[in-house]
């Protein structure tokens, strides 16, 4: 074995031992031995003047998550910088262990789809859950049957119980507030480290989420009921300098459940905007919190919040400049093509998702695209696709078709997306898209087309099924072939696409001949900067080294206060030291050291950037420059090259079993990117026991 796998193999399982004891720990939280034995031993080891109380949570809780973290980014260094690193994963994928585990276990659930591995890890997460609250209520009940000969005035026993139930619902809750930001962290090396992404894992935010706020709606209306009977409504106004702050926590629920209320799927599809906007309520929530359950517990859930802030950071740092929009494509079907200028040292992997703002449609609005483009076939370039549904889209569009803009700001996110590029472990693809949805799949068939330039390469097989509405949205198909592309041996490619025109009986004439496809050239501005990543080439490395550096600040400077300014306050005078006001040192410390680490790291890497930018452009000058070819085909053209691989069906809509019982092959691929209800038909499809060879995979945003 040489020695890259062997450091790779070795980091392995030095994350996975690291990650099953923290699990560990969270396992053995409730119990009456930990809080009668553990804990007592660890706080006579752990508590100092420099960390107080706080010392024995940021070691059991805080630091593995952050080593992992930072581990995770060495890892995924060395894997990116490994010429066998295609090769390898595709190996891993392709033992039948592992299909077996991504086959779909669940399909119309209101979870939704959902995979054998997924539907596993969610049944040990709800007995986390269930097996920490069992636990927490009985050593609560256990305790309060102790105390039955020191009854507290005036208290019943059932009312004592009801407050005890509610302290423990809330307990349970933060189980999940300590695993609800790791899915929303985009350029997560934790995600990365699983194979996730963070448009794939956005499911995971969504169940966490529905199940903290039903435990601190319970944990809420539980105190609001004891305190209603027992006659302590003004506890409601409590805002204690040594205990939690009662008025904190309803601010925090309050803030919490306008989130959850303008999320449910059906008022965040109607309502998008207010859904969008009342989600930026998650930073009120968040400090409200942390004031409310005090630093405990915050160091508990620390590492998903400290880690999201960083990729928080790091994306503002990047909206900040101003995306160089080169030309965009304006197909009759009400679809745009934005091409944007990239440093050619920018790679990515399709299915990528790039999060784009245009001020002049709306200055807060992100929104998520597929990259169409590939990396390496357009060195320069970055594209994506939008399809006109939404109001946003939708304004966007009526500017660029009117013709009278010459610029236009943008700022963008991204991308973002996978580590590898897992589809090729297949050997075919069937590719199955409806409307918009196409786009991802435009990404792999670029990818396909690279990999036919190489030399002595092993082309996939490809069969894209497409469905549209009208006949117009055909023209997305011209967008499956480049621009600008090095000319290759289109024949090479074994691709069959099949259109399916739903609401159509028979091909329709353009409704606009002369305006079959239109480009728009935009003026240069001097402010604007081609698209590059934020750290660099390295980016793994530089985000290690944040992720530590700021990390290990932080412990310092808590350190350093709490040991001359904090703990003489408590201990050596007769005050104590308000509560909020450590809570807010802690959210202080944690922004400011995430600030100051991430602001010297991006310089240094812009600087670097920049120096290497200007070698690749001076090299640039000296080659010879690459010919444009301009793509005006579409089905409707029969001399064009996707005109020759593409059958149209009119009025009708494929038959997705048949077409899927029917493919045969040992390891087939199946991606589906479209509504839900095709997903549900693919997935129930690829799950049945006909369809052993059929590897399915979804493809869904649901930003």
């Amino acid at each position: 074995m040489s020695t890259g796998p062997a450091v790779v193999s070795v980091l392995r399982f030095i994350l996975l031992l690291v990650f099953v004891g923290w699990l560990i720990i969270w396992i053995v939280l409730p119990t009456k031995t930990y809080r009668d034995s553990w804990r007592p031993s660890l706080q006579d080891h752990l508590t100092s003047t420099y960390f107080g109380d706080q010392g024995m949570n940021l070691v059991l809780f805080s630091f593995p998550v952050m080593f992992i973290a930072a581990l995770s980014c060495v890892h995924l260094h060395l894997i990116q910088t490994r010429k066998s690193n295609k090769v390898s994963y595709s190996t891993y994928y392709s033992t039948s262990f592992a299909s077996f585990w991504r086959r779909p276990a669940s399909v119309k659930t209101p979870l939704g789809i959902v995979t054998a591995m997924e539907l596993g890890f969610a049944v040990m997460f709800f007995a986390l859950l269930v097996w920490s609250l069992t636990n927490y209520i009985h050593v609560g009940f256990v305790h309060l049957h102790n105390m039955h000969m020191k009854p507290v005035p005036g208290l019943k026993e059932w009312e004592a119980k009801l407050r005890s139930v509610s302290y423990r619902l809330g307990l349970t809750g933060n189980i999940c507030l300590a695993f609800l930001f790791f899915p929303v962290t985009r350029g997560s090396s934790i995600l990365a480290m699983f194979g996730l992404t963070s448009e794939s894992s956005i499911k995971y935010h969504i169940w966490l989420g529905h199940l903290s706020m039903v435990l601190f709606a319970a944990h809420s209306l539980g105190y609001i009921i004891f305190w209603g009977f027992t006659h302590q409504m003004a506890q409601m106004l409590e805002w204690s300098n040594s205990h939690v702050s009662n008025v904190a926590g309803e601010i925090a629920i309050i803030c919490a459940m306008a989130m959850w209320v303008t999320s449910i799927p059906r008022a965040r599809q109607k309502m998008f905007e207010l859904f969008f906007y009342t989600h930026q309520f998650y930073v009120l929530y968040i400090v409200f919190y942390i004031l409310h359950a005090g630093v405990s517990f915050f160091c508990t859930i620390l590492p998903g919040i400290f880690l999201f802030i960083i990729d928080r950071y790091l994306r503002f740092l990047q909206s900040y400049q101003r995306a160089e929009l080169v030309s965009a494509r304006i197909l009759p079907c009400e679809t745009i093509e934005l091409n944007f200028s990239k440093s050619q040292g920018l790679d990515y992997n399709p299915t990528s998702i790039l999060f784009i703002n245009v001020p002049s449609v709306s200055k807060m609005q992100w929104h998520p695209f597929t990259v169409t483009s590939n990396s390496n076939m357009e060195a320069d370039k970055l594209s994506v696709v939008i399809k006109s549904l939404g109001s946003w889209s939708q304004k966007l569009y009526q500017q660029l078709s009117s013709n009278s803009v010459d610029h236009i700001r943008v700022s963008v996110e991204g991308p973002y997306g996978p580590t590898s590029l897992h589809f090729l472990r297949h050997k075919a693809l069937v590719m199955i898209s409806g409307g918009s949805g196409i786009t991802p799949m435009i990404s792999i068939i670029r990818e396909i087309i690279f990999q036919s330039t190489k030399p002595d390469s092993h082309v996939l097989p490809v069969r894209l099924i497409c469905a549209f509405k009208n006949s117009a949205d055909l023209a997305i198909l011209q967008l499956l072939l480049p621009i600008s592309v090095t000319p290759f041996n289109f024949t090479k490619l074994q691709l069959q696409i099949e259109a399916y025109v739903t609401r159509e009986t028979q091909q329709q004439p353009p409704s606009h001949p002369h305006k079959l496809l239109q480009t728009l050239w935009f003026k240069p501005d001097p402010l604007d900067s081609p698209i590059t990543l934020v750290l660099g080439q390295n980016t793994w490395l530089w985000l290690g080294a944040i992720i530590s550096s700021s990390f290990f600040l932080f412990l310092f400077v808590l350190g350093i206060v709490n040991h001359f300014y904090i703990y003489p306050i408590d201990h050596n005078t007769g005050e104590h030291y308000h509560v909020s006001f450590i809570c807010l040192w802690y959210m202080f410390l944690v922004g400011a050291s995430i600030f100051i680490v991430s602001s010297a790291i991006f310089i240094w890497c812009k600087k670097q950037n920049a120096i290497e930018e200007g070698k690749r452009n001076q090299s640039a000058k000296l080659s010879t420059p690459a010919t444009d070819i301009e793509l005006q085909s579409s089905p409707h053209n029969h001399e064009s090259l996707i005109a020759q691989a593409t059958q149209v069906q009119y009025g009708t809509r494929p038959d997705l079993k048949k077409i899927l019982l029917e493919t045969k092959g040992s390891d087939i691929g199946v991606l589906v990117c479209g509504p839900r209800k095709m997903r549900q038909e693919v997935a129930t499809v690829c799950s049945s026991s006909l369809a052993h060879n059929l590897q399915f995979e979804s493809i869904s945003f649901n930003w």
